[in-house]
């Protein structure tokens, strides 16, 4: 199926509210949790989950939802999570990705990162404009969302299970909680060119966010999400 007939899968609202919400979960959903959560009929719900499957928009699979195994568990269940592919249409047709891979090849051979870093701390500026730095979390994943990066509150835990770092001898610190995104609006670019990429896109939310204000951004990669996570300053980790 190609990105036109994917992307016009999404102009029914049930299906795009379906969609919707297993984006934004970041795991597994079931039949019964998707149509719960967006009220309407599991007989309904499992239809256009299938059709978003069946548009590429979806991945599916199998597990048993109960947490049991063995005799009495009861049937693996039908899941989805939101496929990994990128959809896009640009009518009459772009292709900025090629423009970008080429400059960021140019900018790695050429070892531009420090201008490159400079010139998105400013463009994150821009961005923000004459607005004060970012007056906290719940503020700094309203700023996020609208640029797309979907982020999302990580409860604490420990450095290790946020991406942070482990202490001498292999012990693991405790951290506060963090905000980290489930998208990363420059992935396909980052995949090609991580370390200069990631330095771009922390650099922007520098800018965006703000340095001198009650939080900030730092690296702290993982698999499947942006490289940058935000958090309070301040807080011990």
């Amino acid at each position: 199926m190609n990105d036109i007939d994917a992307i016009a899968a999404l102009q029914d609202p049930v299906r795009r509210r379906l969609y919707e919400y297993v984006a934004a979960q970041g795991r597994e959903v079931g039949r019964n949790e998707a149509a719960e959560a967006t009220g309407v009929a599991r007989t309904l719900a499992a239809h256009h989950l299938d059709r978003l499957a069946e548009a590429g928009l979806l991945d599916t699979g199998s597990r048993r939802l109960t947490g049991r195994s063995g005799p009495g568990a009861g049937r693996p269940a039908k899941v989805y999570t939101r496929a990994r592919e990128e959809r896009a249409v640009s009518l009459p047709a772009r292709d900025y990705r090629t423009a970008a891979e080429l400059l960021a090849e140019a900018a790695e051979h050429a070892g531009l990162d420090a201008g490159l870093c400079a010139a998105a701390r400013r463009r994150g500026e821009a961005l923000r404009g004459s607005a004060a730095p970012c007056g906290g979390l719940e503020e700094a994943m309203e700023t996020l969302a609208a640029r797309g990066y979907e982020p999302h509150l990580e409860a604490a835990g420990s450095a290790q299970d946020a991406g942070g770092v482990e202490g001498a001898e292999g012990a693991t610190a405790t951290t506060a909680a963090v905000v980290r995104m489930r998208n990363c609006p420059f992935h396909a670019v980052a995949e090609r060119f991580p370390p200069l990429v990631c330095g771009m896109n922390l650099a922007l939310l520098e800018g965006l966010l703000g340095t001198d204000g009650p939080v900030r951004a730092r690296m702290a990669a993982r698999p499947g999400e942006c490289c940058v996570v935000v958090e309070a300053v301040g807080e011990e980790l």
